[in-house]
């Protein structure tokens, strides 16, 4: 044991500052990654605050179809991919599908000078609104995480199933369940929509998102 301990003090002896500060930084290295590891895993546990079921709506703009039978239903399961990456199946809570529209004069008189109606010239384009439903999903101070990726207005997603791949727009976000609804700033009134303007008709979703 003596003898180990000479060499061992040998070995320290020789070693130059260079090297005692190559050991000391590796050192540092060590403990910093291993706290910060530690610290980011407390972190990431504390940002989940709830597990709830939520709604949200995907708009399918000019969509073509030249068949007669919508190729997105109520009750059926379709596929999401967000940001080009695979994301899982959600269940369609709803689907509402209308023609392209236009505006045009009144010319049947009425208190209304323009009229909405369909637009001959894109007959075979359509607009959807597709309703899905998660019972999973993850809820954090920033909105609701759908398989690892935060559902926010805007965001681009793609809905695939046997007979078609789309590429639409998430436009409408709600927490089904009461639970943190408040919290969350999710259910609140609504602003009402200028009514001389077209807009999608999606108030006979509400019963689907809660």
């Amino acid at each position: 044991m003596k003898l180990d301990l000479d060499v061992l003090k040998e070995s320290l002896s020789d070693l130059k500052l260079v090297d005692w500060i190559i050991i000391g930084g590796i050192v540092i290295a060590l403990i910093v990654g291993i706290l910060t590891f530690s610290h980011f895993r407390g972190t990431a546990d504390k940002q989940i605050e709830a597990q709830t079921t939520i709604g949200f709506q995907v708009f399918l703009r000019g969509v073509t179809l030249t068949g007669n039978v919508s190729p997105i239903n109520p009750g059926d399961t379709t596929f999401i991919t967000i940001r080009n990456v695979p994301c899982k199946d959600l269940k369609v809570a709803d689907a509402v599908i209308d023609t392209k529209k236009t505006v045009m004069p009144n010319t049947r008189g009425g208190k209304d000078a323009f009229v909405l109606v369909e637009d001959a010239s894109q007959a075979f384009l359509y607009d959807m609104i597709v309703t899905l439903i998660d019972e999973n999903a993850k809820i954090t101070k920033d909105g609701a995480v759908v398989g690892g990726n935060k559902i926010k207005i805007g965001l681009p997603v793609t809905l695939e199933g046997p007979s078609y791949k789309l590429n639409g727009t998430v436009s409408d976000v709600r927490i089904l369940q009461p639970q943190n609804v408040q919290q969350q700033g999710y259910g609140q009134a609504q602003p009402q929509q200028n009514q001389a303007q077209p807009q999608p008709n999606v108030n006979k979703q509400e019963q689907n998102m809660g």
